[in-house]
């Protein structure tokens, strides 16, 4: 299934109406879509490199957008469909343990599954059935989502094709590194100072 979809999503990439799609997928990808957008971001910026900026200012509003759909499900309806939500992906054991410390690092933790391939729907749908203040899971989204779309689309309207190749490979790598020294920065900050 996730095979069909993710070449369904890549034929979306070369639609006449690939940036609604984008923009779509990018905010059902934060609540609730199991592939993530880049999916179809690399392919668009490949195609259209002078548009490439565009696409990941499209992606960082709709995914954060999506983030609140995320939220409304965990804050709402959780027992029903954020409960399914999260049986679906296999995270329903260990939810309990992870709710129950999530709010003390919250922000760290939308931050590094914003920007990585975590599951950002689930940390979303967390953050709204563990009452995470709402501004909290706006600011760290932006941050984390504008970083993620943004290195992509810088990476390939500069590096083009042997970036994408890359990235392909090395995705879960390249974005948890990026994460790391991303929340490692924050770190250092808040120690030094």
């Amino acid at each position: 299934m996730l095979k069909r979809l993710y070449e369904w999503m890549l034929d979306k990439a070369g639609h006449p109406q690939a940036t609604k799609w984008l923009a779509g997928i990018s905010f059902a990808e934060s609540s609730f879509f199991p592939i993530p957008p880049d999916v179809m971001l690399a392919p668009m910026c490949l195609a259209k490199p002078k548009r490439a900026y565009w696409y990941a200012f499209i992606c960082t509003v709709s995914s954060v957008l999506g983030a609140l759909l995320g939220y409304a499900i965990g804050f709402f309806l959780f027992e029903t469909v954020g409960i399914a939500i999260l049986e679906f992906y296999g995270v329903t054991d260990k939810f309990d343990v992870f709710a129950q410390n999530f709010n003390e690092q919250g922000w760290i933790v939308v931050l590094l599954a914003g920007f990585t391939p975590l599951p950002f729907k689930v940390i979303t749908i967390a953050a709204g059935s563990t009452a995470m203040p709402l501004y909290i899971l706006i600011f760290a989204a932006i941050i984390a989502r504008s970083a993620r779309f943004f290195l992509v689309a810088v990476l390939l309207a500069q590096f083009g094709a042997p970036m994408k190749e890359w990235i392909d490979k090395n995705f879960a790598l390249a974005t948890t590194l990026g994460g790391i020294l991303f929340v490692g920065g924050f770190a250092a900050v808040k120690w030094l100072v």
